[in-house]
């Protein structure tokens, strides 16, 4: 009785990898986020259909730049927020299904806070 040349492939293929020198297994690490009670800004409803609130919990004495972007990168909005703000974001017709960013700059451009959202429509 012979064997097929493709299952003694899967047989030896295991082999031949653990017989490398530098191998080591792949160890992934976790990817679950967990809501922060530091974070500036906290965004709801996520997912989002017709609009997406965004609160900031800033000083009144600091300024700081909202900006939205697609997951393709162009930016849908751009704003100037302080103090607590509330901020109601409708999701026109320029927003389609997917992914979007958010970043919160200081005034020289600088990343204070990232996150995402999700536009279901």
């Amino acid at each position: 009785m012979s064997i097929p040349k493709s299952h003694i492939l899967l047989f030896t293929l295991p082999l031949l990898l653990w017989s490398k020198k530098d191998f080591r297994p792949h160890v992934y690490p976790s990817t679950i986020e967990w809501p922060s009670d530091n974070k500036l800004v906290q965004l709801f409803p996520n997912p989002a259909s017709t609009v997406i609130n965004f609160t900031y919990q800033g000083s009144s004495t600091q300024q700081h730049i909202l900006q939205i972007y697609s997951f393709i990168g162009k930016k849908m909005l751009e704003t100037r927020i302080f103090g607590n703000t509330r901020l109601t974001v409708q999701l026109d017709e320029n927003y389609y299904r997917g992914i979007y960013i958010y970043q919160l700059r200081d005034l020289d451009g600088r990343m204070i806070e990232s996150g995402k959202f999700q536009v279901v429509k």
